[in-house]
């Protein structure tokens, strides 16, 4: 594991951030960390980066003591960029990349190389507040990576870019992943977390109330029912099988059926029922999306 975190706890004032909190974030992976605004999140990052430290609990970091010593091998893109506008890109950057323990020479190698590669190479002499907040979004992103670290926490990183830039900061982010780089992505974009996440954990009023890698989370809220989309007429009742909703399609003389499954009939059991009876254009199961997920753990969290 990149990062174990156990049973950490942190309280503001009277407000508990953190509430006995335990995970396990793999290395090489992308872990989904998400919640609702006010859930911990935040403060849970705020103690990975050893900007506060916990009330009680620890983390290990790649099997030891987190510790300040670590910080050269966390990057940090925080939801609030921060960069000095009245710099120069090149210069700040730089400076940055030295702040992460890189000798000068080697950060200006580096960055030339992130400069080529993000195709931004007349950036280099401008102030960051002549760029575009989309702009300075890939100027923090390269000062976050730079010093490649075992450890990327990106926190909605996606937020203000464009379509385009936004598949160019996905398709780096898997690139990362792929040389070995652990990724904790905190984020509010379910269908991000679709598409890039390996294993998820839900953090609600301080505490986690959901984990588990993201496909076998998926399969646990499955409801086993099929959307079925068909021409004819169901002429006989199906056996153990509950028809949900039945709607015409349009102009055209196909309908579409949702059924629910009893435990004991399988998918080729409705399909030997239907067959007979109608003629099937589609047969997919409705698998819930991380959004539906989401908002059902959250609800049912809410009211225990």
């Amino acid at each position: 594991m990149i990062l174990s975190i156990q049973d950490v706890v942190k309280s503001y004032s009277n407000h508990v951030a953190l509430d006995h909190v335990s995970l396990d974030i793999p290395k090489g992976k992308i872990f989904g960390l998400l919640g609702p605004n006010g859930a911990g999140k935040t403060s849970l990052i705020r103690i990975i980066t050893q900007i506060t430290a916990p009330d009680e609990g620890q983390i290990l970091f790649d099997g030891e003591k987190l510790s300040p010593k670590h910080v050269e091998q966390i990057g940090y893109l925080p939801e609030e960029r921060g960069l000095y506008k009245k710099m120069k890109v090149g210069e700040q950057l730089i400076y940055l990349a030295q702040l992460k323990g890189l000798p000068h020479s080697e950060a200006i190698s580096r960055l030339k190389q992130w400069f080529i590669r993000l195709d931004i190479k007349e950036w280099w002499d401008k102030q960051v507040d002549d760029l575009s907040k989309g702009m300075q979004q890939k100027t923090q992103f390269i000062s976050t990576v730079v010093h490649e670290p075992k450890l990327l926490i990106l926190d909605e990183p996606f937020s203000g870019f464009d379509p385009i830039n936004a598949n160019m900061l996905k398709d780096e982010i898997l690139a990362l992943k792929a040389k070995g780089t652990s990724i904790l992505f905190s984020t509010h974009r379910m269908e991000s977390v679709e598409e890039l996440c390996d294993s998820i954990a839900l953090i609600n009023h301080s505490q986690v109330v959901l984990t588990g890698e993201k496909n076998e989370v998926r399969n646990r809220f499955k409801s086993h029912q099929y959307e079925v989309l068909f021409e004819g007429d169901l002429k006989q009742d199906l056996q153990g099988v509950d028809l949900v909703s039945l709607e015409m399609q349009g102009n055209q003389a196909w309908k579409k059926a949702i059924f629910k499954l009893q435990e004991s009939v399988s998918p080729n059991q409705l399909l030997g029922q239907l067959i007979p009876q109608v003629s099937i254009h589609k047969f997919q199961e409705l698998i819930p999306s991380f959004n539906e997920i989401f908002i059902q753990v959250v609800k049912s969290s809410n009211n225990q």
